[in-house]
């Protein structure tokens, strides 16, 4: 009689839980959720301040050449992948879009690198569209992680 094959079909036997995440493991997960929510916040409540008051922001566009139709889609995009980076949904594309946007304002409204603040404004740009780049990947890295997981447990 053969003692190593179990009684029950594999459908039926018990999986042991997943261990209790660690202190570190929940510190990790606070931390990404409160550094998302700061982010999310500036472009939120960017995009309240353009809907709530657009002329300056229209006139600003208009000096750069940028044309003032695009204002909506401006807002849009500040308010749609804010939110979504504030409540974790598609955290890849939201931050990867917002990252491309910040590229482009600095680029295109920031580019006077002689003169220090919009030197620092052109940087601090560029510096907010790398953390959304990186957060975009640390939800990548995640997802495929998690992905694994689930193949490999099925």
């Amino acid at each position: 009689m053969n003692t190593n094959t179990p009684t029950q079909p594999v459908s039926q036997m018990s999986v042991r839980p997943a261990p209790a995440p660690t202190r570190m493991e929940h510190l990790e997960k606070i931390v990404t959720i409160g550094g998302r929510a700061l982010v999310a916040l500036l472009f939120i409540l960017a995009g309240v301040v353009k809907v709530l008051n657009p002329t300056p922001f229209l006139e600003h566009m208009a000096q750069f050449g940028v044309p003032t139709f695009l204002l909506p889609a401006v807002i849009a995009l500040e308010l749609g992948a804010g939110l979504a980076t504030l409540i974790g949904w598609r955290v890849r594309d939201a931050a990867g879009a917002l990252a491309i946007f910040c590229v482009m304002t600095a680029v295109i409204f920031h580019h006077q690198l002689w003169i220090n603040a919009e030197r620092t404004l052109f940087f601090k740009d560029l510096a907010i569209a790398g953390g959304l780049l990186v957060m975009a990947a640390g939800d990548a890295a995640r997802a495929r992680t998690k992905r694994a997981f689930v193949n490999f447990a099925a």
